[in-house]
């Protein structure tokens, strides 16, 4: 977080107290909670089963409750969840599946409604700072469906080649950014039109997990067949860097079929981190300087594919199920549910409570904040 944001923050909190201070009423608390998506590793319900799983971050994130999604018929199999967002201000959570996009209450655990797009639906979608709006990429189509965080109904669909896969939707509201598999090329949506504006690369290879910096000036790429990224100017197009592992070898990866599935920016912009699947690590680079440097690693349970930070930019969430000091690279504990299963999920982020009700939420991709 940078100095000037901090200092906001800070005098707001302060001014905040001295006005419960002067009135007589106790502070407000604020509880931290991470709400983790499953099977969100494919649909291998080994992981923790089926449902949201909500954790205590302020307790050593031990298991809270279950929060029932939808049921399997006998014989079946489970749907895999795609994407989980958040938006305090409207106090709802969406989850995506392959079949389906499900809205649910904050402060009830209740399903508000759900929806198909096309007779299927969807993969990890995005959701507009004021919570009206709804990016969503269809399941392994041309397509993404901007859609009412309210509702659920269609407001209109962007076309955009590839397969629709990881959407991004920027902290000022303005900017959506799309990439889809099979595609080298990062496509970027202006929110008030709901059109492709411009785009950036081609990039070497069709583009997977990406993140943006707060500036929205720069992007970080992981691309199939490169353990690491690529960075790319989201001004000018231009693919700028591409930045390789050191020291470790590639291989065969039990998902997603690339090195490197998974990259988060601090929210201070400071360093970023890259997953490393067949060697069950997580790079750590410096993003103080540009290209970014290799610095350290940390080994993980099994092999990562996915990275997202708690909203104070303390703690790291890989989708193997550890809780990460961001500061000094120690595992701080790892996740289990209510009987005990390794929780493991790329689907997840953190919401924080205060009486009771959110007042903010956390985001499933890791981007910058610096403005």
């Amino acid at each position: 977080m940078d100095v000037s944001r901090s200092n906001r923050i800070a005098r707001g909190t302060w001014i905040a107290l001295a006005a419960l201070l002067l009135s007589g009423q106790a502070p407000v608390q604020e509880k931290r909670f991470l709400y983790v998506a499953v099977p969100g590793i494919r649909n291998e319900i080994e992981h923790g089963g089926m449902g949201v799983l909500v954790f205590d971050a302020d307790n050593g994130y031990k298991f809270v409750r279950r929060i029932p999604t939808w049921t399997v018929a006998e014989g079946e199999k489970p749907e895999d969840v795609k994407g989980i967002a958040a938006n305090a201000s409207t106090a709802r959570l969406y989850v995506s599946t392959t079949k389906r996009l499900a809205a649910f209450d904050l402060l009830t655990d209740k399903k508000v409604w759900e929806k198909t797009y096309d007779g299927d639906c969807c993969d990890r979608m995005a959701v507009s700072p004021d919570g009206r709006i709804l990016y969503v990429p269809s399941f392994d189509k041309p397509k993404w469906y901007v859609v009412s965080g309210a509702t659920g109904e269609v407001i209109k669909t962007i076309d955009v080649p590839g397969r629709a896969h990881n959407t991004i939707y920027s902290e000022d509201g303005t900017r959506a950014y799309l990439a889809a598999l099979s595609s080298p090329t990062l496509s970027i949506a202006d929110t008030k039109t709901h059109a492709v504006v411009n785009t950036v690369g081609p990039f070497s290879n069709a583009i997977r997990p990406f993140t943006v910096n707060g500036k929205q000036t720069i992007c970080f790429v992981n691309v199939n067949a490169l353990l690491g990224f690529e960075v790319g100017d989201l001004q000018t197009g231009k693919v700028l860097h591409q930045v390789a592992v050191e020291g470790f070898k590639t291989g065969k990866v039990k998902r997603h079929g690339c090195p490197s599935h998974g990259i988060a920016l601090t929210p201070d912009e400071t360093e970023l981190w890259i997953s490393d699947g067949f060697n069950s690590r997580l790079h750590i680079f410096d993003a103080t300087v540009m290209p970014p440097k290799q610095i350290t690693n940390i080994p993980v349970r099994d092999q990562p594919g996915w990275i997202t930070f708690s909203i104070d930019g303390r703690r790291a969430y890989p989708s193997t199920g550890e809780v990460i000091d961001i500061k000094s690279k120690k595992i701080l504990t790892t996740l289990e549910d209510e009987v005990g299963r390794h929780v493991q999920s790329e689907k997840l982020l953190e919401i924080t409570f205060a009486d009771g009700k959110p007042i903010r939420a956390g985001d499933q991709f890791a981007m910058g904040t610096k403005r």
